[in-house]
């Protein structure tokens, strides 16, 4: 049995088309795989903090060591460590704000790169540790980023293949929705392009 971990990230609970596709891709996943167990994260409805000073304190204190105030602070973190390591299959709806992804999905990437937990640092480079899993990201964006001069602007995806490889989730599939800020024939031609490709992926 598989267990899908499914995260969204937009700020939007209408109208998002992140949240659209992430819904549709699970959706299929779960009809085709009725077995299959999904952990829902919501990091609009419920944010995870910003990092701390006291956060990272309690951070880079060993577990046997910490106070029972930095145990409450380190614990929504290794629950969302756990989530990760036991998922192995990551669904992950990504809008692009400013160009990049929303401060929400930072804080979560903050909260699951962890030294010594997630990578490790070694005398050559660091090493991750979360591997052996699929990746599936689905970003949405007003503009077309993938080609032409606007291609430089995109650190929503560039940032995310480097955060996640960081980690060891080098296993990275992306399907984009662009242009939907460009008429409402280029939102449907992308919405139309991203639901061919989960039909495939979910069929494979």
């Amino acid at each position: 049995m598989t267990t899908l971990l499914h995260i969204d990230s937009s700020i939007r609970s209408t109208g998002s088309v992140s949240r659209q596709l992430t819904a549709e891709f699970v959706s299929k996943w779960t009809i085709a795989r009725p077995g299959d167990t999904v952990v829902a994260r919501d990091l609009a409805r419920d944010p995870v903090p910003h990092l701390t000073e006291q956060m990272m304190g309690a951070f880079f204190t060993p577990a046997d060591s910490r106070s029972p105030e930095q145990a409450k602070t380190v614990a929504l973190s290794d629950t969302l460590v756990d989530e990760l390591f036991a998922a192995d299959v990551i669904v992950i709806g990504v809008p692009m704000y400013n160009f990049s992804i929303s401060s929400t999905l930072k804080a979560w990437i903050d909260h699951v790169t962890r030294a010594g937990v997630t990578f490790r640092y070694t005398e050559t480079a660091p090493v991750g540790l979360v591997s052996g899993k699929k990746v599936y990201v689905f970003t949405a964006s007003g503009g077309v980023y993938s080609e032409g001069p606007a291609q430089s602007m995109n650190f929503q995806e560039t940032y995310l293949r480097v955060a996640l490889g960081f980690i060891g989730l080098t296993d990275v599939t992306v399907v984009r929705s662009e242009g939907l800020a460009m008429g409402e024939p280029s939102v449907q031609a992308a919405l139309t392009h991203s639901g061919r490709m989960i039909d495939e992926l979910v069929s494979v």
